[in-house]
């Protein structure tokens, strides 16, 4: 897979991000494929935990799953060749031109990356309700009680009726929407 650097995803002249609709898991397809094409991406990636047969593992997944961020110049790119690129379901339009991602949305995304991964945990606030993303209590909301300056936070889980603190790394959370 084909990771650039934030200094190759800035935009220059009449270039924009836009959304690209990838087919199901085929992210990485997609992006690999467009990359090959000379057209650059983006695609924000959280550490998750994923539980099967009674495992756990931590992957890397995407943030938005089945989508794509490409940089395009309309004027000078040939967008059309983005439709029919392996992975790659449709970019999203509107009257057959594609729609351009509003400015900043992308940009605070990559201020968030760090190794490739997108970190969820810049906007937590005491008393507030949160999402844990990996480890065994992946997937549980509870509400943040403590954090500390070394990273580690206390959130109180709601378990058979009783709160139950659980300590973690702040890079475990998500604020819950």
């Amino acid at each position: 897979m084909v990771h650039l650097n934030v200094g190759s995803r800035t935009l220059g002249g009449n270039e924009r991000w836009f959304l690209a609709h990838t087919q199901p898991r085929s992210e990485g397809k997609a992006e690999l494929h467009l990359g090959a094409q000379g057209f650059r991406t983006y695609l924000p990636q959280i550490q998750k935990t994923i539980r099967h047969a009674r495992q756990l593992r931590t992957v890397r997944a995407p943030l938005f799953p089945r989508y794509l961020f490409v940089i395009l110049d309309l004027e000078r790119d040939r967008w059309l060749s983005v439709r029919s690129t392996v992975g790659v379901s449709h970019l999203f339009t509107q009257e057959g031109r594609p729609v351009p991602v509003p400015v900043g949305i992308v940009e605070s995304l990559i201020e968030r990356s760090a190794a490739n991964l997108t970190r969820l945990d810049t906007d937590l606030v005491k008393g507030k309700h949160v999402r844990i993303l990996t480890g065994p209590f992946a997937d549980f909301v509870g509400t943040l009680e403590r954090l500390d300056g070394a990273g580690r936070v206390q959130v109180l889980l709601e378990l058979m009726g009783t709160a139950v603190p659980v300590s973690l790394h702040r890079s475990a959370l998500a604020p819950a929407a």
